[in-house]
């Protein structure tokens, strides 16, 4: 090992990086596996996934530095091209050497796959989309029209246990009805809203046009079953699928299970080792079953105990707890840092600071925000609210997405109506509108007492869904920004805005309020144009 620092790191920080020396045959191994050879920063390439995971449990309890560690220990069993993809057998091998003494769930977060998983209904999106720590991106109902028919047949998803029942014919002659109702809206909408909306001087044919197409998709998502299929891209780690796997595979509805099937068959091309306990009786199964007895168990005490009464009414969105004392809680999280004093004593001496000190404090701490991606730092975590929502179950899809929160559902249904977009009925349209939504409520009546939970494959977009969402003060800045940027959907942006002023307004929380700058409460009528002539001007 040379004692000759890295002149690239040396004139860029001033630290004497020690630099490795390598034989030739090293070096063309590592060529292939790392991006550099003489820099204190480096990413692996080339590597079968189990090898990645190997690799850094092995280096976690190594003094070698992670070059030196895979050409020590695991250059023999190393792919000889730099395309990756290990075989079986040497995946195996490493899975007996490193997994077994490091333990599966430490390795099993190093190491990912990407997977696509294609014509899944929006229910088993939501279910696939449940873990936290995954990265997911999913087919948007605003800039793809669902008037095609792929193969001669609408896009939905066809239940195996509604095709099996005697209801499949109403299944499918509703759902046929009401996506060629959706196809046939679509046109007749689009024409109102460019005679309604027509384009300004200075706006492009092409950003007016895209603007237009997806303020008519999105009028019109309403309609759309749960059951219209999606495509999901999936980015996780062994771990997370582990768990979405165990999710899927224990799940109540077939499409779940089947796709967990489908996935792990998949995922043992890419990551094998990382997914051996998933359908072992006495681990993944024995998990699975677990989760289905406890869902069963409780939801039979639920029955027993609550009931059907009648829902009390409720708001869109309601601010039904959060944290006492928001401010002190602030203002000592953004001292802490940069006290050497125990929190109680910190906390002690925020209590008898003037209101003109803790604002002085809270103004540091936010500082001068540019925009809505620079975000106050973790203090803000120590603040949380949670909301109960009685939004469509469109705009419940874009926010189930956000990670960072605490959300639980419950079962879509038409118990709780619908809304109706105001131009709709402006264009004349609300006649087709109410009658396919009404339609899907008579399907589902007419499944839910015998396929309770596959009912919810015939219930529109439109219908309203409870939902609640616990979060901190961070998430939610994150989230209400996000949500009510003009661009956003009208629904969703509704909720976010609602949130934004219960925080204020409900909680008394201004000074939290007050640091979500970028909240916006506008109502604009062409949401994405704004947007559209932006991403125009990029390209240009």
């Amino acid at each position: 090992m040379s004692d000759a620092p890295s002149d690239p790191s040396d004139a860029a920080t001033g630290h004497p990086y020690v630099v490795e020396s390598f034989t030739e045959a090293e070096r063309a191994v590592l060529a292939r596996h790392v991006t550099n050879l003489d820099r204190p920063v480096f990413a692996l390439r080339g590597l079968p996934e189990v090898a990645k995971g190997a690799l850094f449990a092995r280096y976690s309890r190594s003094p070698k530095s992670l070059r030196r560690l895979l050409l020590d220990e695991f250059a023999d069993e190393l792919p000889e091209t730099g395309e990756g993809g290990a075989t079986h057998g040497r995946a195996d091998r490493l899975y007996e050497r490193v997994f077994v003494e490091y333990g599966d769930d430490s390795v099993a977060q190093l190491g990912g796959a990407h997977v696509a998983i294609e014509q899944a209904s929006n229910l088993l999106t939501k279910i696939i989309e449940w873990g936290r720590l995954a990265a997911y991106l999913e087919q948007s109902t605003r800039y793809i029209p669902f008037d095609d028919q792929p193969g001669g047949r609408w896009r939905y998803y066809r239940d195996p246990d509604v095709m099996a029942s005697p209801h499949a014919s109403a299944y499918t002659d509703t759902l046929d009805t009401v996506f060629s109702t959706y196809a046939e809206l679509l046109p007749a909408l689009r024409s109102w809203l460019a005679q309604h909306h027509p384009r300004e001087e200075g706006v492009s044919e092409r950003a007016w046009q895209r603007s237009l197409g997806a303020k008519a998709c999105d009028l019109l998502r309403g309609l759309l079953p749960a059951a219209t299929v999606s495509n999901v891209g999936v980015f996780a780690s062994g771990q997370a699928y582990e768990q979405m796997l165990l999710r899927l595979r224990g799940h109540e509805l077939a499409e779940a299970r089947h796709t967990g099937d489908a996935l792990l068959t998949e995922l043992r091309e890419i990551i094998p080792a990382f997914l051996t306990r998933v359908d072992r009786p006495d681990r993944g199964q024995a998990w699975a079953d677990y989760q289905r007895r406890t869902r069963e168990d409780v939801r039979a005490v639920a029955d027993d105990l609550i009931g059907e009464p009648e829902p009390a009414p409720a708001g869109e969105v309601e601010l039904v707890d959060w944290s006492p004392d928001a401010e002190v809680e602030l203002v000592t999280g953004a001292l802490y840092p940069h006290s050497h004093l125990p929190e109680r004593q910190l906390r002690e001496q925020v209590l008898d600071m003037t209101g003109e000190e803790r604002a002085r404090v809270l103004r540091a701490f936010v500082g001068e925000r540019g925009n809505r991606r620079h975000k106050p730092g973790r203090a803000l975590e120590r603040v949380w609210y949670r909301f109960d929502v009685l939004s469509d179950y469109g705009a419940f899809r874009d926010l189930q997405r956000h990670r960072m929160l605490t959300l639980d559902w419950q079962e879509l249904s038409p118990r709780h109506g619908y809304d109706t977009p105001r131009e709709l009925v402006d264009a004349g349209l609300a006649a087709p509108w109410h009658e396919a939504l009404e339609r899907q409520a008579r399907l589902w009546e007419r499944l839910h007492p015998d396929l309770p939970r596959q009912s919810q494959y015939a219930v529109g977009f439109a219908w309203k869904l409870r939902y609640s969402l616990q979060l901190n003060a961070r998430a939610a800045m994150q989230l209400v920004e996000l949500r009510t940027q003009p661009a956003g959907h009208p629904s969703y942006r509704r909720v976010a805005q609602q949130m934004h002023r219960a925080i204020a307004e409900r909680a008394g929380h201004h000074a939290v309020a007050d640091m979500m700058r970028f909240v916006d409460h506008s109502d604009p009528e062409l949401e994405r144009l704004e947007a559209e002539q932006r991403t125009e001007a990029r390209q240009r």
